[in-house]
């Protein structure tokens, strides 16, 4: 059983937030006061023994004066009060940070106050959450690369047992094997991603027009698109192409597949549409999740729930991204945009 943690140690009243909040404002308040009582002692007529100056420069003096006390409180208040918000809005910044995926994001701890607590308290617990998920990370890729002997030998045993089983049976295997293995493929790929994170692509140049052109002849899908490059990871660029001809194929209800590439606004966009049943609105970024599945989906049609997955994954270790649209009345359209040079780098 896993021992609670001690108490943290109580902040000392000199050093607590409140208390030198409270303190500065008393400090401002009183200085405030003082300047006042000396405004009232100089510019009263009667006790200074000016009766002879006139009420309209008495009172503007008095303005002054008042100007000048409220100044010197806002200088004496601004530094305590600057330095509080400012430490607060670096505690935001990085919790947000955090929020977005960097979980080495980590809080400068500064003081020794309410503030530099909570700080180290989210410094400590992004600590052993990204442990954590490093760990889910390892275990997950290890498990799907030892996966893959035994899923050879399964597939060579389902090789000579195929003449000693009906053909139904055989090509049943067959495909469990292809499914099996395209899973931990794509498991590998996507632990891989996520590890070195988003924009750590290698920087190649690559002629995407001629991968669309070589996966589109694959797939009997239609082209349209002129000569168009970018630089990027060949490799991950291919298999995403990949994926959403084989998603387009696999769900467009035997419709003819058009591809699209074409560059707006300095970012090129690739589109794969089909007249299939289409995808319902409020499914559309759900099909992006890992594993998840449009109702009504059969799994005889194939894949695992990852491919979309990973075509998101790869146009934002890009810096581009990905959506599902609707295609008219009709069918589905998967929209990819790619920065044409990768300028977004991790180390």
């Amino acid at each position: 059983m896993r021992e609670a943690a001690p108490p943290a140690a109580r902040v000392p009243l000199p050093r607590r937030l409140y208390v030198r909040l409270y303190l500065a404002l008393l400090a401002s308040l009183l200085l405030a006061a003082f300047l006042f009582a000396l405004a009232h002692l100089a510019f009263d007529p009667v006790a200074a023994g000016l009766a002879v100056v006139g009420p309209g420069m008495h009172l503007a003096g008095l303005a002054v004066m008042l100007a000048l006390i409220a100044l010197a409180v806002a200088t004496v208040a601004y530094p305590v009060v600057r330095r509080l918000t400012r430490r607060l809005e670096r505690l935001q910044d990085s919790v947000h940070a955090w929020g977005e995926g960097q979980l080495a994001t980590r809080v400068p701890v500064e003081g020794d106050d309410e503030v530099a607590r909570l700080a180290a308290s989210f410094n400590d617990a992004a600590t052993r959450i990204e442990a954590l998920v490093r760990a889910q990370k390892s275990l997950l890729a290890n498990a799907s690369h030892e996966l893959r002997s035994p899923l050879a030998r399964i597939r060579m045993a389902a090789e000579l047992a195929a003449g000693q089983v009906p053909p139904a049976v055989a090509s049943e295997l067959r495909r469990n094997v292809a499914e099996l293995d395209q899973l931990i493929d794509e498991v590998l790929l996507a632990s891989r991603l996520e590890a070195v994170g988003i924009g750590a692509a290698l920087a190649e140049e690559v002629d995407l027009t001629g991968i669309l052109a070589e996966e589109c002849a694959r797939a009997g899908a239609q082209l349209q698109a002129r000569a168009l490059g970018m630089t990027g990871d060949p490799r991950l660029l291919r298999r995403m192409v990949r994926n959403l001809l084989e998603n387009a194929v696999r769900y467009g209800a035997g419709s003819a597949v058009e591809v699209g590439l074409e560059e707006v606004q300095g970012m090129l966009r690739l589109e794969v549409r089909d007249a299939g049943p289409g995808i319902p609105e409020g499914e559309r970024e759900r099909v992006f999740e890992p594993f998840y599945r449009v109702a009504g989906a059969s799994e005889a049609a194939g894949g695992v729930g990852l491919g979309l997955n990973l075509v998101r994954q790869i146009a934002r270790h890009h810096g581009g991204d990905a959506q599902c649209l609707a295609n008219g009345q009709a069918g589905c359209c998967f929209r990819v945009t790619l920065p044409r040079l990768l300028t977004q780098r991790c180390s």
